[in-house]
Parts: C-alpha cells; sequence; structure tokens
C-alpha cells in the first residue's frame, strides 16, 4: 500500500474521521478512517466533482452509490465493498466503507507492470464483475485502478458503484481511464466500462495507461478522445482483446463473451495458473449467473444466499469442482438451443445409497430417498408432473407449473439448466460437463472449501458419499445454507457417463420441508425419469 499520512481532517458528519491517505487520484482521496460512534475501522473515499452534473445533485448521486453498491455487495460478498454510509459535505461526496484490507491496484502498478497471466486472472474477475452489474442495468462508469483493491491472496475488491453510473456526463475522477464517449461528455453505459477493462489491462502489462494523464482534466479527456493508441508490446497473447476493447467506436468493441474465453484461454494454457487457481473460474461464472437469475418468486424473494448457493451449484454441477472455463469467441460461441453431445443414460434400476453418516447438530430427519426403478419410456408421468424435453438434449418429468428460469451456456462442452415455479421455494438445477474428474467423490471434496466460501451458513450433512445411479459411477454431498433467516437443504448428485462426462442434480428445499411426501415423490420422480436424449 502506499505510504500513507496523517491528516487534520475533522470529523465528517461529527462522526466518521479521516486518519490516514491510502491513495489519491484527480478528484478522489481514499482514507484509513474510524467510526467513532460504532468505534469501527472504515474505509473513506472523499470525491470531489471537477464540475456540476446537469440534472444530478449530490444528494441523488449519494442515494444511487448506496443502491447500486448494496445490491452489488449483496449478490458479490467479499468482492465489493460494503458501503456503510455516503455523507455530503463541503461540496464533496464521502463513502464510507467496510476497512478494505488490500492494496490500491494503482499502487501495485508502480512497482512496474505485472506479466499477463496475472493480468489476465485479475482483468478475469473485473469482467464478472462489470458483466454482472450490467445484467441488472448498473454501470460502473468511474472503473479505474485507484478503484481496484488487490488482496494478499491476489483476489481484487472493486469500490466506486453508482457515482456516475446513472449520468450522462464526463468522468470526474481517472480521466485516463475514461472512454473516449465519456471524454466527449455522452452518456455512461457497459461499454464505456469495456474499455475502461482494457485500459487497466494495458496499463498493467505495460506499466502505463494507454492515454498518459495530461494534468489538467480537460486536456487528458481530450487526448482519450483523439490520439491513437501505441500497440502493446508487453501482452503477449492478451493483445487481441486489449486491442479489441480498445475501439474507440463502442459497437466495435468486443463483447463481454469474446474477452472471457480469451482470458479464460489465457489462464488454460498457463500450467500453473490451472493448478492453483481451477475451480476458481467456475466460481467467477457462477457468481455472475447468479446475479442473473435473481429475481422474486411469489412473495419469496431470492436474496444473496440463494443465489450463492445456486452459484455453488454451478461449481458444482458444472465440473464437481473442476470444470473447464466456460465462454465463447467470435468464431466457436455456440448456439443456446444446440445440444451437447452426450452418451444415454443406462435405464437399468439404481442401486440404493450407502448408509449416511449424520452430523451431531442440527440432525437430519429422514435419510435422502433414493430411486429403486425407473420409469419405462413409454410409461406415463406421474401424477401432478408433466414431461420435459430440453433442447440442450435431456427429458425430465417436473411438477406441473415448473418452467426453466436460467440457462447457463451452452459452451462446446457443459451448460446448466435451473427449474422453478412462482411461489414454489424449491429449485432442481441439472448441468452437464465434458471436463468432469475420475472420481466424483474426490472431486466434491474438491470442490468443499468453494462451497464454504461462497454459500452463508454452510453445514456438510454427513460424508460424501459413493452410490451408484442407473448403474454409474456417482457421489452424493448434502449441505444445509441459510437464505433470508430460513434454513435450506440441499442434495447434489453427480454421476459419470464416460470418461470425463457426465450431469448431475442439485435439488433445494427449505430444511423444515425436507420430509415432506410431497418432496420426496419430487426427488424419485426426478431421479427415475431423467433420460439422455442425444445417444448415438
Amino acid at each position: 500500500m502506499a505510504e500513507g499520512h496523517v491528516a487534520t481532517q475533522e470529523r465528517i458528519s461529527g462522526r466518521y474521521w479521516p486518519q490516514e491517505v491510502v491513495h489519491q487520484e484527480e478528484g478522489r482521496t481514499g482514507w484509513h478512517g474510524q467510526d467513532v460512534e460504532f468505534q469501527r475501522p472504515v474505509s473513506l473515499v472523499e470525491t470531489r466533482p471537477a464540475d456540476p452534473v446537469p440534472g444530478e445533485s449530490l444528494r441523488r448521486t449519494a442515494a444511487r452509490i448506496l443502491r447500486e453498491s448494496e445490491a452489488m455487495a449483496l449478490a458479490f460478498p467479499g468482492r465489493v465493498a460494503t458501503v456503510f454510509d455516503v455523507v455530503e459535505e463541503n461540496g464533496a461526496l464521502w463513502t464510507v466503507m467496510e476497512r478494505i484490507e488490500g492494496t490500491p491496484l494503482s499502487d501495485v502498478l508502480r512497482h512496474g507492470p505485472v506479466n499477463y497471466v496475472r493480468a489476465a486472472r485479475m482483468g478475469l474477475e473485473l469482467l464478472d464483475l462489470l458483466a454482472a452489474a450490467h445484467s441488472a442495468g448498473i454501470a460502473h462508469g468511474d472503473l479505474s485502478p485507484g478503484q481496484v483493491f488487490v488482496r494478499q491472496n491476489g483476489r481484487v475488491i472493486v469500490t466506486g458503484w453508482g457515482l456516475l453510473g446513472g449520468a450522462s456526463a464526463q468522468r470526474v475522477t481517472a480521466p485516463s481511464y475514461a472512454s473516449p464517449e465519456q471524454a466527449r461528455g455522452e452518456a455512461t453505459g457497459p461499454a464505456s466500462d469495456l474499455w475502461t477493462l482494457g485500459a487497466i489491462l494495458y496499463t498493467m502489462v505495460e506499466g502505463r495507461p494507454p492515454i498518459r494523464d495530461r494534468g489538467p482534466v480537460d486536456a487528458t479527456l481530450r487526448a482519450v478522445d483523439r490520439l491513437p493508441i501505441r500497440t502493446p508490446v508487453n501482452a503477449g497473447p492478451l493483445s487481441p482483446a486489449v486491442q479489441g476493447l480498445l475501439r474507440r467506436d463502442p459497437l466495435e468493441r468486443l463483447p463481454e463473451p469474446v474477452v472471457r474465453s480469451a482470458l479464460n484461454r489465457i489462464l488454460r494454457e498457463d500450467p500453473e495458473e490451472q493448478k492453483q487457481l481451477a475451480p476458481l473460474p467456475c466460481l467467477r461464472d457462477a457468481y455472475a449467473a447468479a446475479w442473473r437469475t435473481g429475481r422474486v418468486w411469489g412473495r419469496r424473494s431470492i436474496g444473496r444466499p440463494v443465489l450463492l448457493g445456486m452459484a455453488a451449484l454451478i461449481v458444482a454441477g458444472a465440473s464437481l469442482a473442476a470444470l473447464a472455463l466456460t465462454g465463447g469467441s467470435s468464431d466457436d460461441t455456440p448456439s443456446a438451443s444446440a445440444p451437447a453431445p452426450s452418451r444415454a443414460v443406462p435405464s437399468s434400476p439404481a442401486v440404493q445409497n450407502s448408509p449416511t453418516a449424520r452430523p451431531t447438530s442440527p440432525p437430519p430427519r429422514s435419510p435422502t430417498p433414493t430411486p429403486t426403478s425407473t420409469r419405462g419410456a413409454q410409461d406415463p408421468p406421474a401424477s401432478g408432473f408433466s414431461p420435459y424435453r430440453a433442447p440442450e438434449g435431456f427429458s425430465i418429468d417436473l411438477p406441473k407449473g415448473w418452467k426453466r428460469v436460467q440457462l447457463i451456456g451452452p459452451t462446446d462442452d457443459s451448460y446448466r439448466v435451473t427449474f422453478g415455479a412462482s411461489g414454489d421455494p424449491r429449485t432442481l438445477a441439472i448441468t452437464y460437463s465434458e471436463q468432469l474428474g475420475p472420481d466424483p467423490v474426490e472431486v466434491w471434496k474438491d470442490l468443499e472449501p468453494s462451497l464454504r466460501e461462497a454459500t452463508d451458513g454452510f453445514q456438510r450433512i454427513g460424508d460424501v458419499r459413493s452410490v451408484e445411479y442407473r448403474g454409474l459411477k456417482a457421489a452424493d454431498m448434502e449441505w444445509f445454507s441459510d437464505v433470508d433467516g430460513v434454513r435450506e437443504r440441499t442434495l447434489g448428485r453427480g454421476f459419470i457417463i464416460e470418461a470425463g462426462r457426465g450431469y448431475s442434480f442439485r435439488w433445494t428445499t427449505p430444511a423444515d420441508d425436507w420430509n415432506d411426501s410431497a418432496n420426496e415423490q419430487a426427488l424419485d420422480v426426478f431421479f427415475r425419469s431423467f433420460e439422455d436424449d442425444t445417444s448415438g
């Protein structure tokens, strides 16, 4: 972290005491401080707009900062700084956040450029946050290295949400990272964030921004709008993505999926990155997918824990901890309706689960129901269920009224479909992958730390169990999680069709309802009726 200095600031709003400057940018100063009312350490960011924003007021901007920061922090705990308060004082906005234990990327880069693999890893984290925000109608609009904090483990935290996301005006801070349209005073949008991502990647590998700061803000913004950008010389395989993001016409910039594919490819081809960080990209995509899945079903809002539980399934189902990085390129992005190739699931009867170890607290109420037979191809569905055939290449009987609520992918080797119904708190997700490990028990065990990190109140139930499912090698893992004060229970079952290929189920209900006969019937019907329809 940059060497700070002790400040002589008076308390802000009589409560927040700025103590030490930790980073500075044009129009912005970051501090370590203290919330004297609650006696807790905080981070403070003082922002001073260069010019008044037409149609805006500092009060409206403060409200937007709180709203957008809260939304992003709920979806990405630990990845977005939690904002406690926004205070308007003496023409400045003071954003009060949880103490950020990390180093601003701007300070990291003062020691020189980083290699393109590390840049790709941090860029992918930034891209996933931006993509999730864009899908929710939120543009950051003011991203810069000073808004990105790097933790000791290499993960990043992003601040500054809501400052300019809804403003149609030029940048007030870090003008070197403004997009050309922002430099011209035009509206901020997702394309502007993509330019800024390209500028940050450029800075990480080249050691300087694509357009150097000219001193006065107006001079720098004119340079951003008009001057050519030198081709990066240290970016290696990252160069096409960087140059594609730094196209001056917003319509010509590389879209998010293409950028993700390029960054994933760099990480996939680096042996050390693949060995050390294989589960993390799955979790990144899971967070983004979880945000996109957020909605209100009936009266029950799907909040952060449920979203992260869904995210955990994407990791679990798509790879059972080792799914290859997803994303397409301009040449290989698959169609949303293209079926994934696989082999038919045998229709022989399932084998009973082995005895299940149970936790001492809280004790589950009964063993997991296990199917003992399969429905014949010509048999009618159970009462209250309707057959569903997915375009991806599988069929299953679903409770009447249930619909698919989310599709992740498909990519060349994976996809995930989630089912549910309005007013029904239960969900079922089915995932296909062609990059599964040989032993589903071991892969579940490797996955558990990521699940624990991503899921509130995570508590595994018993051991990861080796089971057979229609004669196939399979594994079950169950866990509890907390959702808006409600305890939920999940069963994840993954099974291997052949080397590297298989499916997984993930069934989640309120824990108190786990043993209801309707839930036991539903799980039994799912297991018995599922068929892979893409047999050659």
